[in-house]
C-alpha cells in the first residue's frame, strides 16, 4: 500500500472515529483520546504491515545482481569496443 492511499485510508478511519464518539455523546476529551489511538493501532499496523513485506522479500546477493548488470552492458557493447574507465573528449 502507498502512502497516499494509507494517509487517506486513515483520515477516513479517523473521521469515522470521531463522528461515532460525537453521536455517542461523548465528550471532546475522550473524542481526542479515542482519535489518538485509533492513529497509534493504524500506525503500528501500518508498520507491521511493511515489516511483514521486507521480511517476505527473498534477498538478492550483490554478486547476482552485478552479474545481471554485467550481462546487459555487455550485451549492448559493440564489437570490437573496448570497455575501460576512461573517456576521451572527441
Amino acid at each position: 500500500m502507498s502512502l497516499p492511499k494509507f494517509i487517506i485510508g486513515m483520515m477516513f478511519a479517523l473521521a469515522i472515529v470521531i463522528g461515532w464518539s460525537y453521536v455517542d455523546g461523548a465528550s471532546p476529551g475522550t473524542i481526542v483520546l479515542r482519535a489518538v489511538i485509533c492513529a497509534v493501532i493504524i500506525q503500528a499496523g501500518y508498520f507491521l504491515l511493511v515489516f511483514a513485506m521486507i521480511g517476505k522479500a527473498t534477498p538478492t546477493s550483490a554478486d547476482k545482481i552485478r552479474e545481471a548488470d554485467r550481462g546487459a552492458i555487455l550485451n549492448k557493447v559493440a564489437d570490437g569496443e573496448k570497455l575501460s574507465a576512461r573517456r576521451s573528449l572527441h
